[in-house]
């Protein structure tokens, strides 16, 4: 068993959990993800690993609460345990010099993109982190990050903080950094990483993208989060997850991310029930 550190909601919906798991750690590349498991014979979720402390032997993950099992996680508090904690999985993003880079995060993403902007200012990269979201509110990590740019901007719908809009506002940040932007990593939704690739390839700039496509194992064994990149099948699990934005087929992966749509909110409306019931009995 694997026990619960620290559990909160650092945001409206969004969740930071971290649990004790010291050979997992000792492993951890930037970039790499985890599975986790709720309860004994529950989901396997996999989630981007937002941070992790060798010594204290914790390994850190940001989520958005958005069903039965992540609401399970979300429900958790320091001190219980969970039964398993797979990891790290997946290939690590690739660390070198390459210039300036831009890192741009939105939702979960903004958590993940924390050990790869670290890794990237230690290489000795100028680090350029752009987070997007909804709303000022929806903001987090804000002193983590700035600590490991060179600079922290912000995009929100409403305007409430940094520039008013959405990644649509990507050229107008590239256009001010004041020289040639080398990389773009993007850590997000797959709206997110989509039209950000779709902005960059114009402009000749090699962009990776943090892909969370449908998965189970993990391990590459089911092909479930099979993705096509260029004129091969890629498995994100463990070809990935990270992958040339320029590259996928990205209206193949929005559809397959919305394959079980209909069923994923079966077990969320049967959850409330059961909850409901139990409440009526006690």
């Amino acid at each position: 068993m694997f026990k619960v550190i620290q559990s909160e909601m650092i945001v409206p919906n969004m969740h930071l959990l971290t649990v004790e798991a010291p050979d997992v750690v000792q492993e951890i590349m930037p970039g790499q993800f985890v599975i986790l498991i709720a309860e004994e014979d529950g989901e396997r979720i996999p989630l981007s690993i937002s941070d992790w402390d060798s010594e204290n032997g914790t390994v850190s993950v940001v989520f958005m609460n958005v069903g039965v099992t992540t609401n399970k996680l979300a429900a958790l508090q320091a001190g219980q345990t969970i039964p398993a904690v797979v990891g790290p999985l997946g290939l690590e993003t690739e660390i070198d010099k390459f210039g300036t880079v831009i890192c741009l995060g939105g939702c979960y993403g903004i958590g993940s993109l924390y050990p790869i902007a670290r890794a990237l200012k230690k290489e000795g990269n100028r680090v350029i982190t752009v987070l997007e979201a909804r709303s000022s509110y929806l903001f987090y990590w804000e002193d983590k990050l700035k600590e490991v740019s060179d600079q922290l901007l912000f995009i929100s719908r409403d305007g409430t903080k940094g520039l008013r809009g959405h990644v649509g506002k990507l050229p107008d940040i590239i256009n001010k950094t004041g020289g040639a932007v080398d990389r773009v990593i993007i850590n997000g939704c797959t709206y997110l990483s989509k039209r950000g690739s779709e902005i960059t390839k114009p402009l000749g700039i090699k962009t990776i993208v943090s892909l969370a496509p449908i998965m189970i194992d993990g391990t590459g064994m089911c092909g479930v989060c099979r993705v096509s990149v260029g004129e091969t099948t890629r498995f994100a699990c463990v070809h990935g997850p990270d992958f040339d934005g320029h590259e996928i087929d990205w209206n193949e992966l929005l559809q397959r991310r919305k394959m079980y749509s209909s069923e994923e909110v079966i077990p969320m409306r049967q959850s409330k029930c059961e909850d409901h019931a139990h409440h009526i009995s006690d």
